[in-house]
């Protein structure tokens, strides 16, 4: 008896040392975090991708970022996820509107791996900086880089050129890097893409020369060149776009654009080659435009 007596005794007292030194632990995990991002656990280690895990958001398994709301109960969901529930997708319970504050400090001190993680990017960090980063990760889906709104495809990078192959035949693709870009029929009304593909130093380059309609009737042309390839392999080359003839020359130089940036952007601020339909018509023969384009390596 009197041994058992002793047995329960120390196991009481073991419990009670091990509950000291969990609310030890638990002290430490808030000091190592704002300092160092990691957490010692009872001989474990929790890295900022293990805390990071604790704001997933039950839905959409996105992360929960700030401001952070919770329900009554305690249970997060995410900004994107929270508008379309009628009530906590973990416990049924009413949304509420109350801020967590503690998980709030926390996440300003956990590094968030980039959503594009499962594609390769390896980055991570801290919410404030996620959005900027995700916007121009290179592991992003790359869009078909065909102008205008009507193919919704995306994919990786390898995979643009057998979609543009397999999926826009029409398509024309010239081997050099100094060929011409015949643009047709340059008269037709309305807004008109003309788009070729040039293939040289082992890459492929889209053409695109765009026409818009302006106001009072007025049209433009904006040309670019883009690269199928991202914006670091964009910067090796530059290119040269030039109309001639009858003893005029127009010409631009600048670096391709990265279909991950698209061109879009660049026709809005006319960083590109852009000239009018009068420029276009001195230029023009038969209704149809040359125009010359060469890519070089820098």
């Amino acid at each position: 008896m009197l041994t058992i007596c002793f047995v329960d005794n120390s196991r009481m007292s073991f419990l009670k040392q091990e509950g000291s030194k969990s609310r030890s632990s638990i002290s430490s995990i808030s000091t190592s975090t704002s300092a160092l991002g990691t957490a010692s656990v009872s001989g474990t280690t929790a890295s900022s991708t293990d805390l990071a895990s604790f704001f997933e958001c039950p839905v959409c398994f996105e992360y929960v970022l700030p401001p952070i709301l919770q329900c009554p109960s305690g249970h997060l969901v995410c900004s994107n996820c929270r508008p379309k529930l009628s009530c906590c997708p973990t416990c049924r319970g009413p949304l509420g509107n109350i801020r967590n504050l503690a998980m709030e400090k926390v996440a300003s001190t956990v590094l968030f791996p980039c959503k594009f993680s499962t594609s390769g990017c390896q980055v991570s960090m801290l919410h404030t900086d996620k959005g900027d980063h995700e916007e121009v990760c290179e592991y992003r889906p790359y869009s078909c880089p065909c102008p205008g709104a009507s193919c919704k495809w995306q994919g990786a990078l390898e995979q643009v050129m057998p979609h543009l192959l397999n999926q826009h035949r029409s398509i024309t693709t010239l081997q050099g890097e100094d060929i011409v870009f015949l643009a047709t029929d340059i008269a037709l009304p309305g807004a008109v893409d003309w788009v070729m593909m040039q293939s040289c130093f082992g890459h492929h380059f889209m053409l695109v020369l765009e026409k818009q309609e302006k106001y009072d009737g007025l049209q433009q042309f904006f040309a670019i060149v883009q690269l199928i390839g991202t914006r670091k392999q964009a910067d090796n080359f530059a290119y040269r776009l030039e109309l001639s003839g009858h003893r005029r020359r127009l010409t631009w130089e600048a670096t391709p654009r990265s279909i991950h940036e698209g061109v879009s952007s660049a026709i809005l601020n006319s960083d590109c080659l852009v000239f009018d339909t009068s420029i276009a018509q001195l230029f023009a023969e038969n209704g149809n435009l040359g125009i010359n384009v060469t890519i070089n390596m820098c």
